[in-house]
């Protein structure tokens, strides 16, 4: 039964073609095809086309579903697109799919895209760099004895094993409308964070901060509100993750930010998978010392997110597990109290 070809399958494969075709038509040499067959396609979005200063790569991958009842599942890729500005991006792309679904919606984001790039670009040529030290990268704060590392950026370090990195397709949107757009009263409202204990090695120190989220509009409110913070806000990296589960339709709404840390937000993504948690988002602040950790770096993020996480009672410790079997434990989520 399983391969029997509903009606609106046709349909949206017939819509997908169409969509293509003058996608292609419309940008040219900026739409690439990556696999026609299994629906994967990229498009690069530049500020201007002339003189490009800002560019962000759209990969995209378009269910059999698309655009009838699911959305595109994308990925964003730009090395200088981070933290909350990302975040910010992928919710306008959202709230733009909110507002059309059903509809093809590619041609949209693509533009969505491009204003946000030259909003930025606009709003960069009115700052002053020569007030950011971090733009300067002849200062290396490593080599000042006097340095604290929690004091802000320095230089990211590079990746330097050789260790799979997961293939972040499979952990974008994997939902359909209803649940990523669900009215949810009280989500206007910051949600209370939690911040857990440091790891320090070779001068490089981690801490995690976690907050329980409903929908990605908590994400974002949770992701400005640590901005907030100096400290937290200066961290060469501030990696995230989160899950959130919506019951009636019994699938998750997750996603991953790396922050120039390279696959350590798929890794983060794939612990809060492991331990089955829902409703949360984890992010883990790494103020990097100069001394590069290689593996251990993806660990110390590892282990000070689940040891918050035990913390607060979303995962079962180590001892907890064992006695009772985590393998046939039903998903954790925070107790309210």
């Amino acid at each position: 039964m399983d391969d029997v070809t509903r009606p609106e399958d046709g349909a949206d494969l017939q819509d997908q073609i169409e969509e293509v075709e003058a996608l292609s038509s419309i940008y040219g040499d900026e739409w690439c095809v990556i696999d026609e067959a299994s629906r994967i396609f990229c498009i690069r979005v530049s500020d201007d086309l002339e003189e490009p200063k800002l560019t962000v790569r759209l990969q995209i991958i378009l269910p059999p579903d698309y655009p009838s009842a699911a959305p595109p599942i994308y990925q964003i890729n730009a090395a200088w697109l981070r933290g909350l500005e990302r975040t910010e991006l992928a919710c306008g792309l959202e709230d733009l799919y909110a507002g059309h679904a059903g509809q093809s919606i590619l041609h949209l984001w693509v533009e969505r895209i491009r204003e946000f790039l030259v909003e930025k670009s606009r709003r960069s040529e009115t700052e002053d760099p020569s007030e950011d030290p971090s733009e300067d990268p002849s200062q290396d704060p490593s080599q000042d004895p006097s340095h604290d590392p929690l004091e802000g950026n320095v230089t990211a370090e590079e990746e330097d094993d050789d260790e799979d990195v997961p293939d972040l397709r499979t952990l974008k949107l994997n939902t359909e409308p209803s649940q990523l757009f669900d009215d949810h009263s009280n989500d206007g409202n910051v949600p209370l964070i939690k911040h857990g204990t440091t790891i320090t090695d070779r001068r490089s120190t981690f801490q995690p901060h976690l907050a329980p989220v409903v929908t990605p509009k908590q994400v974002k409110l949770f992701l400005g509100k640590l901005h907030e913070n100096k400290k937290i806000s200066g961290a060469t990296h501030n990696i995230y993750a989160y899950r959130i589960y919506c019951e009636e339709k019994n699938r998750f709404l997750q996603d991953c930010e790396d922050d120039g840390e390279t696959a350590a937000g798929g890794r983060l993504l794939h612990l809060l998978q492991i331990l089955d948690v829902r409703n949360v988002a984890v992010v883990v602040s790494r103020w990097y010392g100069g001394v590069l950790l290689g593996p251990d770096r993806f660990k110390h993020i590892n282990n000070c997110a689940r040891n918050l996480l035990v913390e607060e009672g979303y995962a079962a410790s180590s001892d907890e597990a064992a006695k009772s079997g985590a393998k046939t434990k039903r998903p954790r989520s925070k107790k309210t109290k």
